[in-house]
Parts: structure tokens; C-alpha cells; sequence
């Protein structure tokens, strides 16, 4: 029967904790882009311009019909290289979390887009037509009036993207860098305890997602009451 040994991780609390801001960093920078990027992308697909709105169609499809882990390989593949010769970096720099940074940010963007689309919509289209009376242009209206109040309905569903993007984090092991999920599978696997290792990083990443679940369902019956 197996025997289960929590002593190494006390010792490993350090490393998992740089880890840990390595999963940070990616989600945060990730949800920011997304946000902004993905604004952009459903302002054009909504957009009467026939070329903004099939560009952004055409975005947001392609990066819906990809697996996220493919993203990140290619982007693992190609960034380092175009980023090295675009700023005549030395060959060889470790480009790693720039890449996984850049791929989560510009995959999350196509599902913000998304959820931030089904937000502007969500606006009564008289909102719209009030702000062209008053004499407002479109960009005006968006940002003035649209946008504030599809924002204040799409809080919990951007917050629970953000949450599932944190989890996502962890497939970032196809580039060898060191989440949290990558830093638990290295000490385990030197330890002799992944099981060990594993199980505790699992029990954090529930912890985390639990508390932040909890808030976003608070959050959704202050904005949108039963």
C-alpha cells in the first residue's frame, strides 16, 4: 500500500511560490490584453465595415477552432525567433514566458470578444440611437454610454473567464517553464513524491478557483438579482 510522505513540501514552498507569480503574471497581463484586444475585436465585428467585421470573424474563429495547447506550441516555436531578430536579441535568450504571455493573451482575446459582444448586445438598442440624437458619433457612443453598461453586465462572466484562464495556465509545461503546475511536477519528480506533489498543487489551484467562484456568484446576484 502506498505511503504517503508530505515532508517535502515545506522545503518547496519557495519554489512553488515563483512559480505560482509565474501563473499570476500570465493570467493577469492575459485577462488585460483580452480584455482591450477583445473589446476592439467585437467593436469591429459589430462594426457595418465589411472588412473590420470579417477580420474579426474570421480572428475569433480561428482561435475558437484551435486547441489552446497547439497555440502555445506554435507561438513557443515561432515568438522567440521573431522577437530575437526583431530586437537583435543574442540567440539562445529564454523568450519562454514572453511567448506563453503573448499566446495566452492574443487566444483569450477571441473568447473576451465573444463575451464582450454578447454584452454590447445585451444594451437596449435605444440606448444607441438616443446617443446619435444627442449628436454623437459611434466611437463616442461606445465608449460614453455602450460600453460602461455592457461591462457592468459582463462582470461575472469576464471574472469567470479569468478563472478558467488561471487554470488553463497550467499547459504552459509544453514549453518546460515553471508554474505552479510545472514547479509541483519538478520537485515531485525529484523528490520521488509526484503523487505527493500533484495532490497538493491540486488542493491550491481548488482553494483559489473555490474562493474566486464564490466571489463571482456574490458579484452576480448584486448585478443581476433573482
Amino acid at each position: 500500500m502506498y505511503e504517503f510522505d508530505w515532508s517535502s513540501i515545506p522545503g518547496a514552498l519557495p519554489f512553488l511560490w515563483d512559480g505560482m507569480k509565474i501563473s499570476l503574471e500570465i493570467t493577469l497581463l492575459s485577462v488585460v490584453v483580452g480584455i482591450v484586444w477583445g473589446t476592439l475585436l467585437a467593436m469591429m465585428r459589430l462594426s457595418s465595415i465589411k472588412p473590420l467585421s470579417l477580420f474579426a470573424a474570421g480572428y475569433v474563429n480561428l482561435f475558437r477552432a484551435v486547441p489552446l495547447v497547439m497555440v502555445l506550441l506554435w507561438f513557443f516555436l515561432i515568438v522567440p525567433k521573431f522577437i530575437e531578430q526583431l530586437f537583435n536579441l543574442p540567440p539562445g535568450t529564454d523568450l519562454r514566458l514572453t511567448s506563453a504571455m503573448i499566446g495566452f493573451a492574443l487566444f483569450e482575446s477571441a473568447y473576451y470578444s465573444e463575451i464582450i459582444r454578447a454584452g454590447i448586445q445585451s444594451v437596449p438598442k435605444g440606448q444607441m440611437a438616443a446617443c446619435q440624437a444627442l449628436g454623437m458619433n459611434y466611437t463616442q457612443s461606445m465608449r460614453l454610454v455602450i460600453l460602461p453598461q455592457a461591462f457592468r453586465n459582463m462582470i461575472p462572466l469576464l471574472l469567470t473567464q479569468a478563472i478558467i484562464l488561471f487554470q488553463d495556465t497550467s499547459l504552459v509545461y509544453v514549453s518546460a517553464l515553471a508554474d505552479f503546475f510545472g514547479a509541483a511536477y519538478k520537485v515531485g519528480d525529484r523528490d520521488g513524491r509526484l503523487v505527493e506533489m500533484l495532490l497538493f498543487a491540486g488542493a491550491v489551484y481548488f482553494v483559489l478557483c473555490f474562493a474566486a467562484s464564490t466571489l463571482v456568484k456574490r458579484l452576480q446576484k448584486k448585478y443581476h438579482p433573482a
